[in-house]
């Protein structure tokens, strides 16, 4: 038995309730699973903290602490959660126990075995982000309108890139395109002027969490 439980470990860096900042849910009440470790190093990543440490704990013991909180519904993110094998295995064991579950994904590594009831908020790395190398081309053939994908900009290069990749680009219809400005970099105003002015059919989006409480972790 104890072998057993410790194949159902994983890494995590925190467990915490706040409202979600990102994405189609953005404003609800949502417990957050950080795991621990990232292949990648984001010139702009602001959870660096997450690449390292943190504390190994079963899928059960995850599980129960997420019960704790007054909401049904659960962030998986990282670091690179799918960097961890035992990721696809507490993103069922979530959906099994009746949470409604997001994974937030770097786009970098196969997101084809996830389950189907996981809302897959998936990065498309742009050129400023240093990572662009990193995009797995064939993970936009598994998404659905169940899924999200996100692009954050650094500058007007990348919003040209980004504008490129949606022009040659065919995505699920219903899939949402989220365009996002790299704090410090590029004010969300001017990417939403640029947007209106091209008539893109995407969203802007803000970090709410940002807006409220800062850099915060645990927020």
């Amino acid at each position: 038995m104890a072998k057993e439980q410790d194949d159902r470990r994983l890494r995590i860096t925190e467990i915490f309730y706040s409202l979600q900042g990102e994405a189609a849910t953005v404003g609800v009440p949502t417990v957050f699973i950080r795991l621990t470790g990232c292949p990648l190093r984001c010139g702009y990543c602001d959870t660096s903290y997450a690449f390292q440490g943190g504390e190994w704990r079963t899928v059960e013991q995850i599980l129960t602490q997420c019960r704790e909180y007054p909401t049904r519904y659960v962030t998986v993110t990282g670091g690179e959660p799918l960097a961890q094998k035992n990721c696809l295995l507490l993103l069922q064991a979530l959906c099994d126990a009746g949470f409604l579950v997001s994974l937030e994904t770097s786009g970098a590594l196969d997101i084809a075995a996830v389950d189907p009831r996981v809302s897959r908020v998936m990065d498309i790395k742009t050129p400023g982000s240093g990572e662009a190398d990193r995009n797995l081309p064939d993970n936009i053939h598994c998404l659905t309108a169940h899924d999200q994908i996100k692009f954050v900009l650094c500058d007007r290069a990348d919003y040209e890139w980004a504008k490129n990749v949606l022009a040659q680009t065919t995505f699920p219809e219903g899939c949402e395109i989220f365009f996002s400005a790299t704090a410090g970099q590029l004010s969300a105003a001017t990417l939403a002027d640029w947007i209106l002015q091209d008539g893109l059919q995407v969203r802007l989006q803000i970090q709410l969490h940002k807006y409220l409480w800062g850099d915060e972790q645990g927020r």
